[in-house]
């Protein structure tokens, strides 16, 4: 099952995952797809990891997350953004290639066993790109929101801490 959670910053997505993962799981699996670009960013990831608790298995992979020891866990994984930033870097900013990737990580943790709550951005709803680069990553980010929409279970917009369901397929 995929439930995928998207919304704007700091509109509460990590934080409604971690307590559904919670609701359905004891040990439930968080899995982070960030890089850790400098040691801000590095304090900040273990300040996260701590604030979460030793309930939870911790893995940090910011590729190939379907390669992970996942099947038959609730997992939260989060976030795309950073997940596509990593293709999109490794791929020298090409669209097209990047969400080829991302789509077959996703159709292979579609294929898993388990619970699936994947934490994402939508970053078009603000301002636009003032670059190139901004504007194709844009592109990229909604595409894959709508890839993975079309194969979850469950969409959820998280606006001022509230979920709002898009999509339910058990209603």
């Amino acid at each position: 099952m995929i439930t995928l959670i998207t919304g704007g910053v700091r509109s509460g997505k990590s934080r409604y995952a971690q307590e559904q993962a919670l609701a359905h799981s004891a040990h439930p699996v968080y899995v982070a797809t960030a890089r850790i670009w400098d040691e801000d960013f590095g304090h900040r990831v273990q300040r996260h990891k701590e604030e979460r608790g030793p309930v939870w298995v911790n893995y940090e992979e910011e590729m190939y997350v379907s390669r992970l020891p996942l099947d038959g866990h609730t997992v939260v994984i989060d976030c795309v953004t950073l997940w596509l930033t990593n293709f999109f870097m490794k791929h020298d900013n090409d669209v097209e290639k990047s969400l080829a990737e991302m789509e077959a990580e996703i159709r292979a943790l579609h294929q898993k066993a388990g619970n699936f709550l994947i934490v994402s951005n939508e970053i078009g709803m603000g301002i636009h790109a003032d670059t190139v680069i901004g504007r194709k990553f844009a592109d990229l980010q909604g595409w894959a929101n709508q890839y993975i929409a079309r194969l979850a279970d469950t969409v959820i917009l998280m606006v001022a801490g509230i979920p709002v369901i898009i999509k339910n397929k058990e209603l």
